[in-house]
């Protein structure tokens, strides 16, 4: 199985180009061949991501740090440790044990473009749920233990990713079908990403999604 990671990135001036690391044409179609394709997104229903009284919860409170994915139980949420491992030249909030995110710098991978992230203005860096939560729940989440959907709602390894806020709700829960990074030259990077997810978790993608991520494949080196 290949595994793609967080994007290394180099800088060039303001933008951000693609590392000769990023996932190439063969990495992405070998990802392609060994997840199952589905010829249209099921919805079974009963997706609530809310967790106030009533509400279903399916995927635990946000940013949990009382869950089985890499970084929990380390005293910070899931977002702070999303933020510090993500950004540069990182200040934290004195007192907290280097977990309380109050500055940084995002090279983004969503727009390949330089974020100066500031907590007074937290919003404008938001985490992103690679494969969508909706539509992990509708592809085969919702019959999965409670366990293993904290663990891919809070999976710093494979599923989260720092971007810029407005592209984050732009996107909302659209697979690659209905939605690719802004930038171009970041489109290798997202198919290889949220194929690993795929394969990490043995989600499917709809057919609509593989003919999108093939053609993505077809411009990667």
């Amino acid at each position: 199985m290949v595994l793609i990671g967080l994007c290394g990135c180099s800088v060039l001036g303001h933008r951000v180009a693609p590392a000769p690391g990023s996932p190439g044409r063969a990495q992405i179609e070998q990802l392609l061949a060994e997840v199952q394709v589905l010829p249209a997104r099921p919805y079974p229903g009963g997706y609530e991501r809310g967790c106030k009284t009533g509400q279903g919860c399916v995927f635990g409170p946000a940013w949990s740090d009382d869950t089985d994915a890499p970084g929990a139980h380390d005293g910070c949420d899931t977002r702070n440790n999303a933020l510090a491992r993500q950004l540069t030249e990182v200040t934290f909030r004195a007192g907290t044990n280097n977990c309380v995110v109050l500055s940084g710098i995002l090279d983004d991978p969503y727009t390949s473009r330089r974020i100066i992230f500031d907590k007074a203005d937290a919003k404008d860096i938001q985490i992103d749920h690679v494969y969508p939560l909706a539509a992990a729940w509708d592809m085969g989440a919702s019959g999965w233990s409670r366990d293993r959907r904290l663990r891919f709602a809070n999976d710093l390894d494979y599923n989260l990713l720092a971007v810029n806020g407005k592209i984050n709700q732009d996107k909302s829960d659209n697979t690659p079908a209905d939605w690719l990074p802004p930038s171009a030259a970041t489109h290798c990077f997202y198919a290889g990403k949220y194929l690993t997810v795929a394969a990490q978790y043995s989600l499917p993608i709809t057919a609509a999604d593989k003919a999108a991520l093939q053609r993505v494949a077809t411009g990667c080196p």
